[in-house]
């Protein structure tokens, strides 16, 4: 008991015991930010716009009920700047992220996959071009939202071959198509959808066949946040894992699929009032 109260002064001594009081908790409550412009994955909450919603920020409100702890899912600025502040710590998660090398040597990846996306090739209906694959996308100007990924093949091959621009939201990649100064962008399949409907764009663009890729959605805890450790890499594994595999994602999908369309309708119910 002497040894223990030893200690104990010592530490207040040093100003350590509370710090240690603080660390012990340190995972009562994370946050996570994404894309801001990826419905119905992820969007502004219009409510709120500091807030972000949709199918993956539900997903990580069922997994904090299960694990007893806070999860807030913010927005962080542009989908560039919120991979920024996941690297550096500042955010602990990305709610919702492919896989790339440059990400896996920042972050740890929860498995398995929260949903599996298709990218397609958007083009505008006036312009369309015969399109069987990747090599038919050569010498021609494309579009890319920034930071983002298609998967490691294309984007390699995309590297390689392609001229593409990248710009820092699909809203701007969409309207540099609208205006014919790319020939198209590269983006997936349902936000591309609820995106160009919120634009107005929706029946002037076109997504073509073959998709580019389908790819897995993770979340990724960064290497960097203050509560990346063993146990919670692994409660966050397990209880996607029985997620999955009770098709809630899936449900939880459609729901905001539907949540996103009755949003975009309520400015017009408004004004009718």
């Amino acid at each position: 008991m002497r040894k223990y109260s030893s200690w104990r002064s010592w530490l207040l001594g040093l100003g350590l015991l509370p710090l240690l009081a603080s660390a012990a908790g340190k995972c009562e409550r994370l946050v996570a930010t994404g894309n801001p412009e990826y419905p119905p994955y992820l969007w502004r909450d219009p409510a709120n716009p500091d807030r972000l919603i949709g199918a993956n920020a539900d997903l990580l409100e069922e997994i904090a009920k299960a694990l007893k702890i806070q999860i807030d899912v913010l927005y962080t600025g542009p989908w560039s700047r919120a991979q920024d502040e996941v690297r550096t710590g500042r955010v602990d998660l990305i709610a919702g992220a492919f896989i790339t090398l440059p990400r896996l040597e920042q972050m740890d990846y929860v498995h398995p996959a929260i949903f599996h996306t298709a990218s397609v090739v958007w083009v505008h209906k006036d312009r369309v071009f015969p399109y069987a694959g990747w090599d038919d996308l050569r010498e021609r100007r494309g579009g890319v939202v920034l930071n983002n990924s298609h998967g490691r093949a294309f984007d390699a091959f995309a590297k390689a071959n392609l001229t593409l621009e990248s710009v820092p939201s699909l809203t701007q990649a969409f309207q540099k198509l609208m205006l014919g100064r790319s020939d198209y962008v590269v983006y997936e399949l349902y936000p591309g959808l609820a995106v160009a409907d919120t634009l107005g764009m929706l029946g002037d663009l076109q997504a073509l066949e073959p998709e580019v890729s389908s790819e897995g959605l993770y979340l990724t805890l960064s290497h960097n946040s203050a509560c990346n450790d063993a146990w919670l890499r692994g409660q966050l594994a397990k209880k996607m894992t029985e997620l999955v595999s009770a098709g809630v994602p899936d449900a939880i999908l459609q729901r905001n699929l539907e949540r996103w369309k009755q949003q975009q309708l309520q400015p017009s119910t408004e004004s009718t009032q």
